[in-house]
């Protein structure tokens, strides 16, 4: 049995779905387009003129000596920064085994375990630490850490110090980005672990904690970012030296200790044009550390995802 349509009406005016280029709606659809592109632009341009100014003034200074020789005394060329970049590495590792840790948990404890008045609170006491200046850092971890070791006959500025106190920068930081990442885990793959038999600490452990990885290392880099560009509070506790840092005896460890950003501070303040020139370049290896290590957590996190 054939089926007979209705023919199509073929007085109907399609000029209405053509796209009109000049009416108000499609104008101002493009003016804010065009306004949206310009001021993302312009957050960007800053970044671009950062790194350009940066590698312009520093690569001329950049050697492979610069990596492992100490920094040289006034008007004497040569010399480098080897001292410092490994400082800043150690005091960086030190700052961040002690906040990740201690970051993680307490991110857990607020998403899964907390009540909402207390939650409320931690959460509340973390933006405001996240806004504490750097330098209050630094007085603090020098009158918590420099002053007790001085009393206890332990030394004064040490690496410890100075990790101590970028640990107080990178908390609040892994807090946030690690109690934002848990709660945008899915409540269904909580249930559905609990449904199979899981006690809490296992949905957490094995379903929650994977899921939010990704997310957790993006902000621990954050973190590290922030904390290997930081001068006031290692001018409290780390000061700055010379020399390799020494990692035994024991009390070696406890000695000022050179960074990357302490040096660039230093160095850029005095009058000599080869300390100068030091400066820049230290800059430039700092950025591009912070730079790759972005990169380098990108992309394995990505892939993890």
């Amino acid at each position: 049995m054939s089926r007979s349509y209705p023919e199509q009406n073929s007085s109907f005016d399609s000029s209405g779905l053509l796209r009109a280029n000049f009416s108000p709606r499609t104008l101002f659809n493009n003016i804010m387009t065009g306004v949206a592109f310009m001021l993302a632009a312009m957050a960007i341009i800053p970044l671009f003129a950062v790194l350009i100014y940066v590698t312009v003034q520093g690569i001329s200074s950049i050697s492979p000596s610069v990596f492992v020789e100490l920094p040289p005394p006034p008007m004497v060329e040569g010399g480098g920064f080897g001292n410092a970049i490994l400082g800043t590495i150690t005091m960086v590792g030190i700052g961040a085994l002690i906040s990740v840790p201690f970051g993680v948990m307490a991110s857990i404890y607020l998403t899964e375990f907390s009540t909402g008045k207390i939650s409320r609170w931690v959460r509340f006491a973390t933006n405001i630490l996240s806004g504490v200046p750097s330098i209050i850092a630094g007085v603090f971890a020098y009158a918590a850490v420099v002053l007790t070791f001085t009393a206890l006959g332990w030394g004064s500025y040490s690496p410890i110090a100075g990790g101590i106190a970028l640990s107080v920068l990178m908390l609040p930081i892994i807090v946030r980005t690690t109690d934002e990442a848990l709660q945008l885990v899915p409540k269904d793959v909580r249930q559905a672990a609990v449904g199979l038999g899981a006690t809490k600490f296992q949905t957490v452990w094995g379903v929650v904690l994977p899921a939010a990885v990704p997310a957790i290392v993006t902000g621990t880099t954050l973190a590290v970012a922030r904390a290997a560009g930081e001068t006031a509070p290692l001018l409290f506790t780390a000061l700055f030296s010379q020399f390799w840092p020494q990692l035994w005896p024991p009390d070696a460890f406890l000695q000022p200790t050179a960074s990357l950003a302490v040096l660039v501070y230093n160095f850029a303040i005095v009058p000599f044009k080869n300390q100068q020139q030091l400066a820049w370049a230290a800059s430039l290896i700092l950025v591009l550390l912070v730079l790759i290590t972005s990169i380098i957590t990108r992309y394995v996190t990505s892939r993890k995802a």
